[in-house]
Protein backbone atom coordinates (compact mmCIF):
# COMPACT_ATOMS: atom_id res chain seq x y z
CA UNK A 1 0.00 0.00 0.00
CA UNK A 2 1.08 3.20 -1.10
CA UNK A 3 0.76 6.27 0.99
CA UNK A 4 -0.15 9.52 -0.56
CA UNK A 5 1.98 12.55 0.54
CA UNK A 6 0.35 14.58 3.45
CA UNK A 7 -1.11 18.11 1.75
CA UNK A 8 1.32 20.88 1.97
CA UNK A 9 0.58 23.48 4.97
CA UNK A 10 -0.91 26.93 2.83
CA UNK A 11 1.77 29.43 3.36
CA UNK A 12 0.69 31.85 5.72
CA UNK A 13 0.02 35.55 4.69
CA UNK A 14 1.06 37.33 7.87
CA UNK A 15 3.90 36.65 10.22
CA UNK A 16 5.62 38.34 13.11
CA UNK A 17 9.54 39.96 13.14
CA UNK A 18 11.43 40.17 15.97
CA UNK A 19 14.69 42.30 16.36
CA UNK A 20 16.79 38.96 15.12
CA UNK A 21 14.47 38.38 11.75
CA UNK A 22 12.73 41.29 10.94
CA UNK A 23 11.21 39.12 8.13
CA UNK A 24 9.86 36.61 10.89
CA UNK A 25 11.90 34.23 9.37
CA UNK A 26 15.43 33.45 7.70
CA UNK A 27 15.99 35.23 4.48
CA UNK A 28 16.77 32.01 2.49
CA UNK A 29 13.28 30.95 3.56
CA UNK A 30 11.64 34.22 2.30
CA UNK A 31 13.47 34.60 -0.75
CA UNK A 32 12.60 30.51 -1.01
CA UNK A 33 8.50 30.90 -0.30
CA UNK A 34 7.73 34.58 -1.03
CA UNK A 35 10.00 36.49 -2.80
CA UNK A 36 8.19 37.46 -6.31
CA UNK A 37 6.07 34.89 -5.75
CA UNK A 38 3.73 35.87 -3.20
CA UNK A 39 2.85 38.80 -0.77
CA UNK A 40 3.79 39.08 3.28
CA UNK A 41 2.79 41.13 5.94
CA UNK A 42 5.43 41.29 8.85
CA UNK A 43 3.93 42.50 11.85
CA UNK A 44 6.68 44.23 14.42
CA UNK A 45 9.71 44.17 11.81
CA UNK A 46 11.32 46.80 12.92
CA UNK A 47 10.44 46.75 16.88
CA UNK A 48 10.30 50.15 18.26
CA UNK A 49 10.64 51.95 14.87
CA UNK A 50 10.92 55.40 15.06
CA UNK A 51 10.45 58.01 11.97
CA UNK A 52 14.54 59.17 11.28
CA UNK A 53 13.01 62.45 9.56
CA UNK A 54 9.94 64.33 10.56
CA UNK A 55 7.53 65.38 8.24
CA UNK A 56 8.56 69.17 7.90
CA UNK A 57 12.41 68.02 6.81
CA UNK A 58 10.53 66.07 4.02
CA UNK A 59 8.24 69.01 3.10
CA UNK A 60 11.53 70.91 3.14
CA UNK A 61 13.24 68.33 1.01
CA UNK A 62 10.35 68.41 -1.93
CA UNK A 63 11.15 71.86 -2.21
CA UNK A 64 14.64 71.07 -3.16
CA UNK A 65 15.50 71.68 -7.27
CA UNK A 66 17.12 68.11 -7.13
CA UNK A 67 14.52 66.43 -5.55
CA UNK A 68 11.83 64.33 -6.68
CA UNK A 69 8.46 64.52 -5.55
CA UNK A 70 4.98 65.00 -6.10
CA UNK A 71 2.30 66.63 -4.37
CA UNK A 72 -1.31 64.65 -5.13
CA UNK A 73 -4.99 65.57 -4.09
CA UNK A 74 -7.93 63.72 -3.94
CA UNK A 75 -11.69 65.39 -4.55
CA UNK A 76 -13.58 62.35 -3.26
CA UNK A 77 -16.84 64.67 -3.81
CA UNK A 78 -15.66 64.93 -7.80
CA UNK A 79 -13.33 61.98 -7.69
CA UNK A 80 -10.90 64.27 -9.11
CA UNK A 81 -7.29 63.66 -8.38
CA UNK A 82 -4.74 66.64 -8.37
CA UNK A 83 -0.70 65.95 -9.63
CA UNK A 84 1.64 68.96 -8.63
CA UNK A 85 5.33 67.61 -9.59
CA UNK A 86 8.18 69.29 -7.70
CA UNK A 87 10.19 71.10 -6.57
CA UNK A 88 6.97 72.50 -4.77
CA UNK A 89 6.97 75.81 -2.95
CA UNK A 90 5.77 76.36 0.96
CA UNK A 91 2.64 77.50 -0.72
CA UNK A 92 1.45 74.87 -1.91
CA UNK A 93 1.50 72.97 1.40
CA UNK A 94 -0.77 76.06 2.57
CA UNK A 95 -3.60 75.08 0.14
CA UNK A 96 -4.23 70.83 0.98
CA UNK A 97 -6.18 71.01 3.97
CA UNK A 98 -5.71 68.41 6.76
CA UNK A 99 -7.00 65.91 4.53
CA UNK A 100 -6.83 63.65 1.56
CA UNK A 101 -3.72 64.56 0.32
CA UNK A 102 -0.19 62.80 -0.07
CA UNK A 103 3.32 63.96 -0.51
CA UNK A 104 6.00 61.60 -2.19
CA UNK A 105 9.56 62.38 -2.28
CA UNK A 106 11.78 59.62 -4.02
CA UNK A 107 15.56 59.11 -3.34
CA UNK A 108 15.50 60.24 0.40
CA UNK A 109 18.31 57.45 1.44
CA UNK A 110 20.48 59.96 -1.04
CA UNK A 111 19.53 62.63 1.11
CA UNK A 112 19.71 61.21 4.76
CA UNK A 113 22.14 59.07 6.12
CA UNK A 114 19.79 57.87 8.49
CA UNK A 115 17.33 57.07 6.07
CA UNK A 116 20.18 55.31 3.85
CA UNK A 117 20.76 53.02 7.07
CA UNK A 118 17.20 51.55 6.91
CA UNK A 119 18.85 49.75 3.51
CA UNK A 120 21.59 47.72 5.76
CA UNK A 121 18.81 45.60 6.95
CA UNK A 122 17.97 44.46 2.91
CA UNK A 123 21.68 43.13 3.14
CA UNK A 124 20.44 40.02 2.20
CA UNK A 125 19.37 40.98 -1.54
CA UNK A 126 21.47 41.97 -4.38
CA UNK A 127 22.66 46.11 -3.62
CA UNK A 128 22.82 46.29 -7.21
CA UNK A 129 18.78 45.44 -7.17
CA UNK A 130 17.90 47.98 -4.61
CA UNK A 131 16.89 51.22 -6.43
CA UNK A 132 15.66 53.81 -3.40
CA UNK A 133 13.81 54.88 -0.23
CA UNK A 134 10.96 56.79 -1.46
CA UNK A 135 8.90 58.18 1.54
CA UNK A 136 5.10 59.47 1.61
CA UNK A 137 3.64 61.75 4.35
CA UNK A 138 -0.11 61.75 3.85
CA UNK A 139 -2.83 63.59 6.25
CA UNK A 140 -6.12 61.25 6.67
CA UNK A 141 -7.43 59.92 3.90
CA UNK A 142 -4.14 60.57 1.57
CA UNK A 143 -2.67 57.90 -0.96
CA UNK A 144 -2.54 58.00 -4.33
CA UNK A 145 -5.18 55.24 -5.15
CA UNK A 146 -5.52 51.40 -6.12
CA UNK A 147 -2.53 50.68 -8.59
CA UNK A 148 0.38 47.72 -9.26
CA UNK A 149 4.20 48.29 -9.52
CA UNK A 150 6.32 45.86 -11.51
CA UNK A 151 8.75 46.14 -8.98
CA UNK A 152 9.32 44.07 -5.23
CA UNK A 153 8.54 46.43 -3.05
CA UNK A 154 8.83 46.99 1.15
CA UNK A 155 6.20 49.10 2.82
CA UNK A 156 7.75 50.45 6.19
CA UNK A 157 5.20 52.21 8.44
CA UNK A 158 7.04 54.71 9.86
CA UNK A 159 4.67 56.88 11.42
CA UNK A 160 0.61 56.85 12.33
CA UNK A 161 -1.65 53.82 10.64
CA UNK A 162 -2.30 53.76 7.00
CA UNK A 163 -4.75 51.21 5.84
CA UNK A 164 -3.66 48.40 2.76
CA UNK A 165 -5.96 46.58 0.83
CA UNK A 166 -4.13 43.91 -1.60
CA UNK A 167 -5.37 41.26 -4.09
CA UNK A 168 -3.51 38.20 -4.53
CA UNK A 169 -5.85 36.82 -7.02
CA UNK A 170 -3.41 35.90 -10.44
CA UNK A 171 -6.93 36.76 -12.54
CA UNK A 172 -7.23 40.35 -10.74
CA UNK A 173 -7.66 42.81 -13.53
CA UNK A 174 -4.95 45.45 -14.28
CA UNK A 175 -6.13 47.61 -16.51
CA UNK A 176 -5.77 51.58 -15.95
CA UNK A 177 -8.02 53.92 -15.52
CA UNK A 178 -7.89 57.09 -18.45
CA UNK A 179 -9.63 59.95 -16.90
CA UNK A 180 -6.59 60.29 -14.52
CA UNK A 181 -2.73 61.58 -14.49
CA UNK A 182 -1.97 58.94 -12.09
CA UNK A 183 -1.42 54.58 -13.43
CA UNK A 184 -4.43 53.95 -11.42
CA UNK A 185 -6.38 50.91 -11.69
CA UNK A 186 -10.11 50.65 -13.36
CA UNK A 187 -11.36 47.97 -11.18
CA UNK A 188 -9.96 46.93 -7.52
CA UNK A 189 -11.07 44.00 -5.74
CA UNK A 190 -9.21 43.29 -2.46
CA UNK A 191 -8.53 39.65 -0.75
CA UNK A 192 -6.99 41.03 1.81
CA UNK A 193 -6.94 44.24 4.43
CA UNK A 194 -5.19 45.62 7.07
CA UNK A 195 -4.13 48.17 8.96
CA UNK A 196 -0.15 48.95 9.82
CA UNK A 197 1.35 50.42 13.19
CA UNK A 198 4.83 52.12 13.09
CA UNK A 199 7.62 48.65 12.77
CA UNK A 200 4.62 46.65 10.49
CA UNK A 201 6.23 46.22 7.23
CA UNK A 202 4.35 44.82 3.37
CA UNK A 203 6.01 43.07 0.92
CA UNK A 204 4.73 42.98 -2.22
CA UNK A 205 5.79 41.38 -5.64
CA UNK A 206 5.67 42.86 -8.52
CA UNK A 207 2.05 43.08 -10.11
CA UNK A 208 -0.04 42.71 -7.14
CA UNK A 209 -2.81 45.39 -6.98
CA UNK A 210 -2.83 47.23 -4.12
CA UNK A 211 -4.37 50.63 -2.05
CA UNK A 212 -3.03 52.08 0.95
CA UNK A 213 -4.36 55.08 2.37
CA UNK A 214 -3.88 57.51 5.69
CA UNK A 215 -5.77 56.73 9.00
CA UNK A 216 -6.79 58.25 11.55
CA UNK A 217 -4.06 60.70 11.60
CA UNK A 218 -0.81 61.89 9.74
CA UNK A 219 0.87 58.82 8.14
CA UNK A 220 4.14 58.19 6.87
CA UNK A 221 5.42 55.19 4.87
CA UNK A 222 9.25 54.18 3.73
CA UNK A 223 9.15 52.21 0.74
CA UNK A 224 12.26 50.05 -0.32
CA UNK A 225 11.78 49.54 -3.92
CA UNK A 226 13.57 47.48 -6.57
CA UNK A 227 15.28 47.59 -9.56
CA UNK A 228 13.54 45.79 -11.94
CA UNK A 229 14.41 47.44 -15.51
CA UNK A 230 11.71 45.77 -18.49
CA UNK A 231 13.00 43.86 -21.27
CA UNK A 232 12.33 46.73 -23.71
CA UNK A 233 14.78 48.53 -21.52
CA UNK A 234 17.45 45.93 -21.47
CA UNK A 235 17.17 45.06 -25.15
CA UNK A 236 17.57 48.91 -26.08
CA UNK A 237 20.13 49.25 -23.75
CA UNK A 238 21.80 46.02 -25.37
CA UNK A 239 21.55 47.09 -28.76
CA UNK A 240 23.04 50.79 -28.06
CA UNK A 241 26.06 49.05 -26.22
CA UNK A 242 26.67 46.83 -29.12
CA UNK A 243 26.31 49.31 -31.92
CA UNK A 244 28.80 51.30 -30.14
CA UNK A 245 31.26 48.19 -30.74
CA UNK A 246 30.52 46.74 -34.17
CA UNK A 247 32.86 47.96 -36.66
CA UNK A 248 30.60 49.52 -39.38
CA UNK A 249 32.40 46.99 -41.54
CA UNK A 250 30.05 44.79 -40.48
CA UNK A 251 26.91 45.34 -42.75
CA UNK A 252 24.15 43.35 -44.34
CA UNK A 253 25.25 41.28 -47.08
CA UNK A 254 23.46 39.18 -49.70
CA UNK A 255 26.38 37.72 -52.12
CA UNK A 256 23.98 34.98 -52.68
CA UNK A 257 21.00 37.63 -54.28
CA UNK A 258 19.09 35.68 -56.95
CA UNK A 259 16.54 37.85 -58.89
CA UNK A 260 13.77 39.05 -57.13
CA UNK A 261 10.55 37.27 -57.79
CA UNK A 262 8.16 40.25 -56.77
CA UNK A 263 9.16 43.61 -56.58
CA UNK A 264 9.37 45.01 -52.91
CA UNK A 265 9.34 41.30 -50.90
CA UNK A 266 11.37 41.11 -47.82
CA UNK A 267 11.62 37.18 -48.49
CA UNK A 268 12.83 34.18 -46.85
CA UNK A 269 15.76 34.41 -47.75
CA UNK A 270 16.44 38.08 -47.28
CA UNK A 271 15.31 37.36 -43.53
CA UNK A 272 17.80 34.59 -43.12
CA UNK A 273 20.09 36.92 -43.73
CA UNK A 274 18.97 39.88 -41.49
CA UNK A 275 19.19 37.01 -38.69
CA UNK A 276 23.02 36.45 -39.58
CA UNK A 277 24.02 39.98 -39.45
CA UNK A 278 21.90 40.81 -36.32
CA UNK A 279 23.74 39.53 -33.02
CA UNK A 280 20.14 39.81 -30.89
CA UNK A 281 17.98 37.81 -33.94
CA UNK A 282 18.54 34.68 -32.28
CA UNK A 283 15.64 34.62 -29.61
CA UNK A 284 13.03 36.62 -32.12
CA UNK A 285 10.54 34.01 -33.90
CA UNK A 286 10.40 35.19 -37.78
CA UNK A 287 7.34 37.48 -37.61
CA UNK A 288 8.55 39.44 -34.89
CA UNK A 289 11.95 39.72 -37.40
CA UNK A 290 9.94 40.30 -40.37
CA UNK A 291 7.74 43.43 -38.56
CA UNK A 292 10.98 44.66 -37.33
CA UNK A 293 12.77 44.70 -39.79
CA UNK A 294 9.57 45.99 -42.78
CA UNK A 295 9.43 49.05 -40.63
CA UNK A 296 13.54 49.66 -40.04
CA UNK A 297 14.74 49.45 -43.32
CA UNK A 298 11.40 51.63 -45.16
CA UNK A 299 13.05 54.57 -42.22
CA UNK A 300 16.76 53.67 -42.78
CA UNK A 301 18.62 56.90 -44.56
CA UNK A 302 15.10 58.44 -45.27
CA UNK A 303 15.81 62.22 -45.69
CA UNK A 304 12.56 62.81 -45.36
CA UNK A 305 8.58 61.68 -45.18
CA UNK A 306 6.02 62.66 -47.24
CA UNK A 307 3.34 64.72 -45.02
CA UNK A 308 -0.87 64.11 -44.50
CA UNK A 309 -2.76 66.20 -46.56
CA UNK A 310 -4.64 68.97 -45.04
CA UNK A 311 -7.68 67.72 -45.07
CA UNK A 312 -8.30 63.73 -44.96
CA UNK A 313 -10.18 61.82 -47.83
CA UNK A 314 -13.59 59.92 -46.85
CA UNK A 315 -13.92 56.65 -47.51
CA UNK A 316 -17.35 57.53 -49.70
CA UNK A 317 -14.77 59.85 -51.72
CA UNK A 318 -12.27 57.28 -52.64
CA UNK A 319 -14.51 55.31 -53.92
CA UNK A 320 -15.99 57.41 -55.96
CA UNK A 321 -12.90 58.50 -57.22
CA UNK A 322 -11.18 55.35 -57.67
CA UNK A 323 -14.02 54.37 -60.82
CA UNK A 324 -13.48 57.41 -62.59
CA UNK A 325 -10.34 58.81 -64.75
CA UNK A 326 -7.79 58.73 -62.13
CA UNK A 327 -4.05 57.64 -61.00
CA UNK A 328 -2.42 56.57 -57.96
CA UNK A 329 1.32 58.22 -57.49
CA UNK A 330 3.62 56.94 -55.13
CA UNK A 331 4.98 59.65 -53.04
CA UNK A 332 8.78 59.96 -54.05
CA UNK A 333 9.36 60.34 -50.46
CA UNK A 334 7.77 57.25 -49.49
CA UNK A 335 9.93 54.58 -49.40
CA UNK A 336 7.75 50.65 -49.25
CA UNK A 337 8.50 47.11 -49.28
CA UNK A 338 5.92 43.94 -47.97
CA UNK A 339 6.30 40.30 -46.78
CA UNK A 340 3.99 37.72 -47.03
CA UNK A 341 3.23 35.28 -43.30
CA UNK A 342 1.42 32.82 -44.72
CA UNK A 343 -2.09 34.01 -46.51
CA UNK A 344 -1.78 37.32 -44.96
CA UNK A 345 0.79 40.30 -45.86
CA UNK A 346 1.76 43.37 -44.70
CA UNK A 347 2.63 46.99 -46.43
CA UNK A 348 5.79 48.62 -44.73
CA UNK A 349 6.22 52.33 -45.71
CA UNK A 350 8.22 54.36 -43.77
CA UNK A 351 7.88 52.33 -40.55
CA UNK A 352 4.79 52.07 -40.23
CA UNK A 353 2.57 48.65 -41.34
CA UNK A 354 -0.36 48.48 -43.05
CA UNK A 355 -2.37 44.98 -43.83
CA UNK A 356 -2.32 44.15 -47.50
CA UNK A 357 -2.97 41.74 -50.22
CA UNK A 358 -0.26 40.97 -51.48
CA UNK A 359 -0.82 41.84 -55.03
CA UNK A 360 -1.63 45.34 -54.19
CA UNK A 361 1.71 45.16 -51.85
CA UNK A 362 3.48 44.23 -54.69
CA UNK A 363 2.37 46.68 -57.36
CA UNK A 364 2.67 49.83 -55.20
CA UNK A 365 6.15 48.78 -54.33
CA UNK A 366 7.01 48.09 -58.39
CA UNK A 367 5.31 51.37 -59.86
CA UNK A 368 5.97 55.09 -59.29
CA UNK A 369 2.26 55.17 -60.81
CA UNK A 370 -0.70 53.03 -61.03
CA UNK A 371 -2.90 54.34 -63.78
CA UNK A 372 -7.20 53.81 -63.04
CA UNK A 373 -9.42 53.46 -62.82
CA UNK A 374 -9.60 50.67 -59.91
CA UNK A 375 -11.70 47.90 -58.62
CA UNK A 376 -10.42 47.33 -55.16
CA UNK A 377 -11.92 45.34 -52.07
CA UNK A 378 -12.98 46.37 -49.35
CA UNK A 379 -9.55 45.25 -47.62
CA UNK A 380 -7.59 47.11 -50.30
CA UNK A 381 -9.78 50.17 -50.38
CA UNK A 382 -8.84 50.45 -46.67
CA UNK A 383 -5.04 50.34 -47.49
CA UNK A 384 -5.48 52.69 -49.88
CA UNK A 385 -7.45 55.38 -47.82
CA UNK A 386 -4.91 54.87 -45.04
CA UNK A 387 -1.90 55.45 -47.13
CA UNK A 388 -3.47 58.56 -48.97
CA UNK A 389 -4.50 59.98 -45.65
CA UNK A 390 -0.80 59.57 -44.32
CA UNK A 391 0.80 60.91 -47.32
CA UNK A 392 2.19 57.67 -48.70
CA UNK A 393 -0.15 57.76 -52.07
CA UNK A 394 -1.25 60.77 -53.85
CA UNK A 395 -4.72 60.85 -55.80
CA UNK A 396 -4.45 62.60 -59.34
CA UNK A 397 -6.97 63.01 -61.85
CA UNK A 398 -5.60 61.85 -65.00
CA UNK A 399 -5.29 64.87 -66.85
CA UNK A 400 -2.62 65.80 -63.62
CA UNK A 401 -3.89 67.87 -61.14
CA UNK A 402 -4.23 66.63 -57.75
CA UNK A 403 -7.78 65.97 -55.92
Amino acid sequence: MTLSPAPRKPLPIEVRGTSRLPLGMPPAQFLRDYWQKRPLLIRNAFPGFTTPVVPEDLAGLACEEGALSRLIQHDEDRERWRVKNGPLKESDFAKTGNANWTLLVQDVDKWDMDVAALLDHFQFLPSWRVDDVMISYAEPGGGVGAHVDQYDVFLLQGLGQRHWAISDDPHAPKEFRSDVELKQLKQFEPTHEWLLDPGDMLYLPPGVPHDGVAFGGPCMTFSVGMRAPSQAELVGDLADYLAEHLSEEQRYADPDLAPVKRAGEIDKAALKRVRAALPLAASLDDATLLDWFGRFITRYRTAQTPLAPAKPLSEAALTKQLAGSVSLLRHPWSRMAWAQTGAHAALYANGHAYPASARWASQLCAQRVLPGPFEVSATDSTLLLALINDGHLILRKLRGRQT
